[in-house]
């Protein structure tokens, strides 16, 4: 089969592989849409420390299931499903109290050892496989996996109907949450964001308010909810001045290892301020697929740039310029 493949840190190539057979508890899945994230350039870069190269990168995706081992019940030749690429050992404290997600020995397709859908196939653990509707629109499958994340995220936040938020950055997962958000019942929703051309699709798709500072936005009280989905130090800065008495500021954008925040902790003591973190997928996987089903999302506003296998390079181009939202690769 076709297969983008990163030899090392820096070196990728498109080529032929051997396919992939189904081992005992796998699927095999033919790719229908690989969205691309910023977790696969720290991927290509050599930034992310689970990685073993060589490795075919995608941990974003959807497609047909084309077989499955004799021991598989829960999806059949035929399916079209989305995979939650999130691997987890079972064993070590934190699986043992469920937090699956911080696993001491966590792995992810595409991300970790095992390769991932940025080919024509893809062998999964067929438990990580969720069925789709039959006549979803193929490429939409894709965006189950980062809506997964924002549902995780936003279960970090204990929502409340009537809340008010701020959200920091209008890119693929800021407007994924702006949507969830609204529709759990936010009474205001504003958004941060320094680009202004994504300005008018966000007040589309969630937002009441969409400014380049949050100077602009009057609110001297400050917001029930603050969220920074950029990870860049001085959005988080910024964000943690602006939360309200007794409100929760959530840590969801990916910031560099090494980066440093400051901020008052004297407010943080005074106003009863919850910070929180939010770490990939957890027990959201099913019913970020029953909201994207149900329509909570604009699943087409969302996706902005397709590419072909070939093309990779040119979609990691495209993801890094920012020009759109979600960029996705296909066969």
């Amino acid at each position: 089969m076709k297969a983008v493949v990163i030899e090392k840190p820096n070196s990728m190539s498109v080529k032929r592989i051997e396919d992939p057979t189904p081992g005992a508890g796998e699927a095999v899945i033919k790719v229908e849409a690989c969205g691309i994230c910023g977790t696969d350039i720290h991927v290509l870069r050599g930034e992310f420390a689970p990685t073993r190269y060589p490795i075919v990168p995608g941990h974003e995706f959807c497609g047909e299931v084309v077989a499955v081992a004799s021991d598989v019940r829960n999806v059949k030749v035929g399916d079209f499903a989305a995979v939650d690429p999130s691997l987890f050992c079972g064993k070590c404290r934190q699986c043992r109290a469920g937090r699956f997600n911080l696993c001491e020995n966590w792995n992810a397709i595409g991300v970790g050892s095992a390769n991932g859908a940025s080919a024509e196939f893809v062998s999964v653990p067929a438990a990580n496989a969720f069925r789709l509707p039959s006549d979803m629109p193929r490429h939409w499958g894709a965006l189950v996996e980062p809506l997964s994340c924002a549902v995780h995220g936003l279960d970090q936040v204990d929502l409340k109907v009537a809340d008010n938020y701020l959200i920091y950055g209008a890119g693929t997962m800021g407007l994924l949450l702006a949507q969830l958000a609204k529709d759990s019942g936010a009474s205001q929703l504003d958004m941060v964001e320094r680009n202004p051309k994504r300005h008018a699709l966000a007040k589309k798709l969630a937002a009441d308010r969409v400014a380049v500072s949050a100077d602009e936005l009057e609110r001297p009280r400050g917001w029930d909810v603050v969220i920074d989905a950029t990870g860049v130090v001085p959005a988080i800065e910024d964000g943690l001045r602006r939360v309200a008495r007794g409100g929760t500021f959530l840590m969801f954008g990916v910031a560099n290892a090494d980066a440093t925040a400051t901020f008052s902790p004297f407010k943080v003591y005074n106003d009863e301020i919850k910070i929180v973190g939010s770490m990939a997928v957890l027990h959201s996987f099913e019913r970020a697929l029953t909201l994207l089903a149900k329509g909570v999302i604009d699943s087409e506003a969302m996706i902005t740039n397709r590419f072909k296998l070939d093309e990779y390079s040119s979609a990691i181009d495209t993801f890094l310029a920012g020009s759109g939202l979600k960029v996705q690769v296909a066969p």
